[in-house]
């Protein structure tokens, strides 16, 4: 009788446990996303992010959150936490597909705010 274990992977065995992919956002922005492998929330409410971010935090799990712009409008305690913290969790903001073409990141508004209004324009 053999008693294998399952293979375990170099992160794993230098004891890194993987992050997580999580992706949140609307049906059709986050069906590209499981795709991929992300474990994906379609729609979800503010009570069910605010709950998933309270679970990542209080396990400390290592995450990469990708989240639908308009879903961090209404941020909840432990959303902001997160956010603030960096670190184990990783939150990047997506536009909604309806305003791709217009989106602004954080990051730009900041490096915006740095370096100047023209920070982003090519230089020839």
């Amino acid at each position: 009788m053999s008693n294998s274990l399952p293979a375990r992977s170099d992160s794993e065995q230098n004891g890194l446990v993987p992050a997580r992919m999580i992706a949140l956002g609307s049906t059709a922005l986050i069906e590209g996303f499981a795709l991929v492998g992300f474990e994906t929330y379609a729609d979800p409410s503010p009570d069910t992010i605010e709950k998933l971010m309270h679970e990542l935090m209080r396990n400390q799990q290592a995450a990469l959150v990708v989240i639908e712009q308009g879903l961090t409008l209404n941020a909840g305690r432990h959303m902001t936490r997160a956010q603030s913290e960096g670190g184990r969790i990783i939150i990047t903001e997506i536009p909604e597909i309806h305003l791709s073409d217009s989106y602004h990141s954080r990051v730009e508004d900041l490096v915006q705010s740095i370096l100047g209004s023209t920070a982003f324009e090519v230089q020839e």
